[in-house]
């Protein structure tokens, strides 16, 4: 058992060298995955994930490793590595490990873990799912429902005087369908999920989940394909954030900002964006999936005014970045789990709310690509040129939804790409992703209304206009 008289010991053990600060990650974790294959279970897993991660600085510099031995003797063996990283002059320490109860903040309320929940009980919603998806069209060959959570316990110690509790519950269900008619093939899929207990998916609608998905494969296996040019393009809401989140959000983590290998370093203050463009980055959402009651750092998430009004109003910081940047911490420190050393990442990050609606825009536009659904894509950080594919899309021509295309392909630079909103609707929702990056793989929501950007280029095999 992890208490604070063995945090104690093993941090005072850290900084005996001369470091300035130590901190140690404790989590214990069981996760469960079901798939479901045409109706029938294939595939059920559990693994259980128990390990400390040690982190030492002193000022920017960091030294971190980590174990399956948290026992006091185990955890002092792994502080006694990584202590002798350092030989400086020793710092005087003067704290007491006061214990927090993260879950009193209230972001992430959980009145049944997932690794309680009997495996009928996750099967009973898949077939929900499974179901409509079987009836919806003969011409869906293969579908694949599953349903994942993870239940994670988390404490984290450090000589600030932090001993900090949380847990986590974060889950989700997926579905994959695949569609065929003569010689055309069409697959989509998504998500539907959160930082919550079971209990949350009876106030989810699963069979109008499920229908769309259907409803989108089918739409897009006639489909001709898309014609390149440069075109406005109205990006829908919900996973159409993806782009934002890549193109732009990632530059803004102080991960890349700290190290001046972002687009936006030292723009904090000047105009990056157009007028109507205000993004947040909120961890507080309540249950959402990108939420959390505590950063893995242990301070308190919270609800980041990235851009507002075009204006470039906040980075996400991280405690060892803060050193660097000499700024404060946003709560926005996380790591897949204890193997990985913690940096600055997202959380639910989307753009607000606007003043137009869905149809004003598509009415508002003569002629142009809707990308109802986008899907995966590339960026560089440094200079924010991107290329997405586009999942889901239709031709608007003189202020109406025509024909479905396929192929296509967004391609730009984030920082333009800000400048060009010219239409932000009022319709904001989220999509569920999982984000990698140099502290792995963490559940991260993207989002944004359904907004319009001019003059973007869109890449497409049924030629060029």
């Amino acid at each position: 058992m992890f208490t604070k008289e063995i945090a104690k010991k093993v941090l005072d053990e850290c900084v005996s060298t001369g470091a300035d600060f130590a901190e140690i990650f404790y989590e214990d974790t069981t996760e469960n995955s079901i798939s479901m294959i045409s109706g029938v279970v294939e595939d059920v897993s559990t693994r259980h994930i128990y390990g400390a991660g040690i982190r030492v600085l002193l000022d920017y510099q960091e030294v971190y490793g980590f174990t399956s031995d948290c026992s006091l003797e185990g955890l002092l063996a792994l502080a006694s590595k990584l202590k002798y990283s350092y030989n400086s002059d020793v710092k005087k320490f003067d704290y007491t490990l006061i214990e927090e109860d993260a879950t009193k903040t209230g972001n992430v309320v959980i009145a049944r873990e997932s690794k309680d929940v009997a495996l009928g009980e996750k099967i009973a919603y898949l077939k929900i799912v499974d179901e409509v998806i079987e009836g919806y069209d003969k011409r869906i060959i293969q579908r694949i429902v599953s349903i994942s959570d993870k239940t994670q316990y988390v404490t984290i110690a450090n000589t600030k005087g932090k001993f900090i509790k949380d847990i986590r519950n974060q889950q989700r269900i997926s579905a994959q369908v695949v569609a065929k008619d003569k010689d055309k093939t069409q697959s989509m899929g998504n998500t539907i999920g959160g930082n919550f207990d079971i209990d949350s998916y009876k106030n989810k609608d699963l069979k109008a989940f499920a229908a769309e998905v259907c409803e989108s494969c089918i739409s897009m296996l006639d489909a001709p394909e898309m014609v390149g040019g440069v075109y406005p393009v109205i990006i829908h809401n919900g996973f159409g954030g993806v782009l934002f989140h890549e193109a732009c959000g990632h530059s803004l983590e102080a991960t890349s900002v700290a190290k001046g290998l972002s687009v936006f370093t030292g723009k904090k203050g000047t105009k990056i964006a157009s007028d109507i463009v205000t993004a947040i980055d909120d961890g507080t959402i309540n249950n959402e999936w990108g939420s959390l009651n505590c950063d893995d750092e242990g301070n308190p998430t919270r609800c980041n005014v990235l851009i507002k009004n075009g204006i470039l109003n906040s980075y996400m910081i991280d405690d060892r970045n803060a050193r660097k940047m000499k700024m404060a911490s946003t709560g926005n420190s996380r790591r897949q789990n204890y193997r990985f050393s913690p940096t600055s990442r997202m959380t639910n990050t989307f753009i607000a709310n606007g003043n137009s609606t869905f149809d004003e825009i598509i009415k508002a536009t003569k002629y142009g690509l809707f990308a109802k659904k986008m899907g995966g894509g590339s960026v560089n950080p440094v200079t924010g040129e991107f290329n997405f594919s586009v999942n889901e899309g239709y031709m608007v021509e003189d202020g109406k939804i025509t024909h479905p295309v396929r192929g296509a392909t967004l391609i730009g630079n984030g920082s333009n790409a800000l400048f060009n909103i010219d239409m932000i609707a009022n319709n904001c929702s989220f999509g569920h992703g999982v984000c990698g990056s140099k502290s792995g793989s963490v559940p991260a929501n993207v989002g944004q209304p359904t907004i319009r950007i001019q003059n973007m280029t869109v890449g497409g095999n049924g030629g060029k206009k």
